[in-house]
């Protein structure tokens, strides 16, 4: 079984759901909106996947932050976890935990390649 993290009402989260169904895979889904995330979750995800794509900068949420609230995120791996706990928007969505690690963000042709094994 898979584990998937977003938030619910999100277009690349019902790619991914839809996605998964198609392919007969079963998941469970965490909404960290409105179940949170935990420091050692995020660790694990930046420590596989890079800053750079756990952190997503594309959207409204970092835009909003000010320049200084960005610095201080970006100053350190803590200070980026503390800024994804509270501002769990800042997340890439989805990411999927699978048997071989974590892919982030929607790819059809990526979820295509997954099976339940």
């Amino acid at each position: 079984m898979f584990k998937i993290y977003g938030i619910k009402n999100c277009g690349s989260m019902k790619k991914a759901f839809d996605a998964l169904t198609t392919n007969g895979l079963a998941y469970e889904f965490h909404d960290y909106k409105k179940q949170g995330i935990d420091a050692d979750t995020l660790k694990t995800w930046l420590d596989a996947l890079g800053a750079d794509t756990v952190l997503n900068k594309k959207g409204t949420t970092w835009r909003k932050l000010t320049e200084t609230e960005q610095q201080h995120a970006l100053a350190t791996e803590q200070n980026l976890i503390e800024t994804l706990i509270t501002h769990t928007s800042l997340i890439k969505r989805p990411i999927l935990a699978t048997t071989t690690g974590y892919i982030a963000g929607f790819d059809e042709a990526t979820y295509q390649t997954l099976s339940s094994v």
